[in-house]
């Protein structure tokens, strides 16, 4: 791509995004998934923690796969396929996955769904590998990361309506209490999926999108010290930001994904009730997410102040909307805009200051875990549904300080944080377990002790590269 590019090139950016959307709408859909298995297949919490481990595992082998596949062939599999082709592989290869919900769902078999999920996360993660980088090349390089933080938008869109939409196929609009389980409904939703993974494949297979992008030299921002070294790896702030993205998204996903045990034996929800209580969770990461992208908007400072206090509004005002639609009652969730008013007052507080964000937000997860842990009732329900609010932004601070000051190794040491997005089933795992051996209400301790960790890297992080030279007064936004 020519650095001469004055606008970004909507007609190829726009089918581009749908990605972005799939990756959230499957990922949320998953907290979903994870009850209606447990009854259906009749497993522990753990066990059914195993839906989170197979698509988010399936991430990491898939970026290791490439690595030594690209190895083997003495070249890029990406550069000698081509972005546009690589990315509709990668969409047929997650189609390939959802067609295994047929055979699982007649024979009800655990196993082959966890095969199809693990299959579907196999072609996300060749996916992730190519959309990103075109997503900056289309327009200007001054204006890449505005891109990434759009698609952001877009995904988290997809992580709301997800779960509204998977419940209603499953469960229909007036669910019974008592609904009895037919595991064969799952199927439909997933090759409905499947098939649009296809048409997409197909879409853009034959769109503008260009096959191949030009290496752009980046300059060495916020450095004022020469610091190379023989690898990423020989970096501490990369090494403990591996380690930080681990337990963000292994945090994330897991108090989500280990909500609905929570709302069952703590609430006495049904599994088909506890859908907006999920998407809300979700809702909130695109909530803090398009407060923290008003930066991307180029407006004047007096004006990104008047922004940040409307766009979680507007972003909220998308889930009710949603909500409504689905059939949802509307009324218990107004008081959470009193929530909201927690995060834009954060926002503000950080300056934009990704190691001070990454601190504020950090330490109040782990206020909003010890609250929902210490109260009962709703309260505690939007106590963790807050921890959304708190996540939002944490992927582009962790991402921005362990690349910072990687020069010619900030390829290598991207890739490596990428592979640590198997945290989000690990942690899911744990916690489901914990759960097992305790409650699902204290289970939120793990949650706990990966914020913990977050904040000390936001401390520590700070001696590490002021060391290296390199300090932070930038606004970051954007998210995984």
């Amino acid at each position: 791509m020519s650095t001469t590019n004055v606008q970004t090139k909507w007609a190829q950016f726009i089918p581009l995004v749908s990605v972005f959307f799939f990756w959230g709408f499957v990922a949320a859909s998953n907290d979903i998934l994870i009850p209606v298995f447990k009854k259906a297949f009749d497993l522990s919490q753990g066990q059914s923690q195993l839906v989170s481990v197979a698509f988010y595992v399936a991430y990491t082998v898939g970026a290791i796969l490439y690595m030594l596949i690209s190895k083997m062939m003495k070249v890029d599999i990406v550069q000698r396929l081509g972005y546009k082709n690589s990315l509709s592989l990668g969409l047929l290869i997650s189609a390939l996955g959802t067609l295994l919900f047929y055979p699982a769902a007649n024979s009800g078999s655990f196993t082959l769904m966890l095969s199809g999920l693990f299959i579907v996360g196999l072609g996300f993660s060749l996916q992730q590998t190519v959309a990103n980088p075109l997503a900056i090349v289309l327009g200007p390089i001054t204006t890449g990361s505005q891109r990434l933080t759009l698609a952001g938008g877009i995904n988290n869109f997809g992580t709301t309506i997800g779960p509204l939409i998977v419940t209603l196929a499953i469960f229909g609009t007036k669910p019974a209490a008592d609904h009895v389980i037919d595991i064969a409904t799952v199927k439909v939703p997933y090759l409905i999926l499947g098939l649009a993974f296809a048409l997409v494949a197909i879409l853009l297979k034959f769109s503008s999108l260009p096959n191949k992008i030009e290496e752009q030299e980046e300059e060495e921002n916020h450095s004022s010290v020469k610091d190379v070294r023989s690898s990423a790896l020989k970096y501490p702030q990369l090494v403990l930001g591996m380690l930080a993205i681990f337990l963000y998204v292994g945090v994330e996903v897991s108090t989500a994904s280990n909500m609905p045990a929570y709302l069952e034996s703590g609430l006495g929800m049904s599994i088909s009730d506890v859908a907006p209580y999920v998407s809300l969770y979700w809702a909130s990461l695109m909530i803090g997410r398009w407060t923290g992208a008003v930066e991307a908007l180029g407006l004047s400072e007096a004006s990104q102040k008047i922004m940040k206090l409307i766009m979680p509004y507007i972003a909220f005002g998308v889930f009710l909307l949603a909500s409504y639609l689905a059939g949802k009652e509307l009324q218990s969730f107004y008081v959470y805009a009193l929530v909201i008013l927690v995060l834009i007052v954060a926002d503000f507080a950080s300056k934009g200051n990704p190691a001070n964000m990454l601190l504020i937000f950090s330490g109040l997860g782990i206020l909003a875990l010890a609250t929902g842990m210490a109260t009962s009732g709703m309260v505690s329900v939007y106590a963790f549904t807050s921890v959304g609010l708190f996540c939002s932004t944490l992927w582009p601070c962790i991402f921005t300080l362990a690349i910072s000051g990687l020069g010619k190794h900030t390829t290598q040491g991207s890739n490596f944080l990428i592979m640590m997005i198997m945290g989000g089933g690990i942690v899911s795992w744990i916690q489901g377990f914990v759960a097992d051996f305790t409650s699902p209400h204290f289970s939120y301790i793990v949650g706990i002790v990966c914020f913990a960790y977050l904040a000390f890297y936001a401390y520590a992080v700070k001696d590490i590269l002021t060391k290296q030279g390199i300090s932070f007064d930038k606004k970051v936004s954007g998210g995984h």
